[in-house]
């Protein structure tokens, strides 16, 4: 086995034995990825990790395809998975660029359309989350990360499109975004800009929530773009 696979064989095994299921797996090999803990190209061997934790495969397997679907681990054939790649700046430049094209058509459809028991589902997402991360690690912004992913989904949702949601759901947008950078205030900024997003929708101004999310992308875009000047 590869120090790699030591290394985060040995996380696992931190976890009660009664715990370790799938769950318990992709959350931690999820968050160890996140945090290049485990970096872009590790190859993760089931067989070793089944051995190092004396487990059945079947939770390692289940966890990993979930990684699969989320776009963080690779399955290649007769090789097994690896860790995939943190997106380029070509990659980070398209994914922003679809979401100016799709996330502020939504807020003004919501605007239009959404029902009163709707926009206070809008609120009540918007409200169930004020905290602020206390560090730089995927354990700290996994909450802000989680909500992060159901308001902008809610928005997707109250526009119904059904097409475009899950179009946009396939993305794992924050999630990735997420992976290239914490800290910095991104969330307690992100947090504000939320909340002029949902005045406008429940304004029921499709102008202004369009203007309002398209002004939350473009500055959730500057707040990122300079990484990709640091490497």
């Amino acid at each position: 086995m590869t120090d790699a696979h030591v290394g985060l064989a040995g996380q696992l095994a931190r976890l009660p034995q009664r715990q370790v299921l799938s769950d318990d797996v992709y959350e931690t090999v999820k968050g160890l990825i996140m945090d290049s803990v485990v970096e872009p190209g590790t190859r993760l061997n089931i067989d070793a990790l089944t051995r190092e934790l004396g487990i059945s495969q079947t939770p390692i397997r289940e966890s990993l395809a979930r990684l699969e679907s989320d776009g963080l681990v690779i399955k290649e054939p007769l090789r097994g998975y690896r860790v995939s790649s943190r997106l380029t700046r070509e990659e980070f430049e398209d994914l922003f660029e679809y979401r100016l094209h799709i996330e502020p058509w939504a807020a003004g459809r919501a605007a239009e359309r959404a029902a009163a028991d709707d926009l206070a589902r809008l609120k009540a997402e918007m409200l169930s989350y004020t905290d602020v991360p206390d560090r730089p690690s995927y354990e700290s912004y996994r909450a802000m990360a989680a909500h992060d992913q159901r308001f902008h989904d809610l928005v997707l949702e109250l526009a119904g499109n059904e097409t475009a949601r899950l179009s946009f759901q396939r993305t794992h947008c924050h999630l990735h975004l997420f992976r290239l950078y914490y800290g910095g205030g991104i969330a307690t900024k992100a947090l504000r800009e939320h909340k002029v997003v949902v005045t406008a929708v429940r304004k029921g101004d499709p102008e202004d929530a369009a203007a309002a999310m398209r002004s939350h992308i473009e500055a959730s875009r500057a707040r990122l773009r300079p990484i990709f000047d640091q490497d």
